[in-house]
């Protein structure tokens, strides 16, 4: 008999393969994944500021590793 799974640890224990759905439930916390510096709300009055202010999200976002650099 041979069986499939989607979800397996390869051999050794140093990778978890997911290939189904990853579901976290409430109260379960996952640690060691990236975390963005907080970008305040934009106060902007015009278009050039929220420019300005997404521009500033998105250097952010970039340095924490969640956004591919250019």
């Amino acid at each position: 008999m041979s069986y499939n799974t989607k979800n397996y640890m390869e051999q050794g224990g140093e990778k978890l393969v997911i290939g189904g759905t990853l579901e976290i439930l409430e109260g379960a916390s996952v640690t060691g994944l990236p975390i963005a510096e907080n970008q305040a709300d934009s106060t902007a009055t015009d278009v050039a500021g929220v420019v300005t202010d997404f521009n500033a999200m998105l250097v952010k976002l970039k340095a924490a590793g969640l956004m591919e650099a250019d």
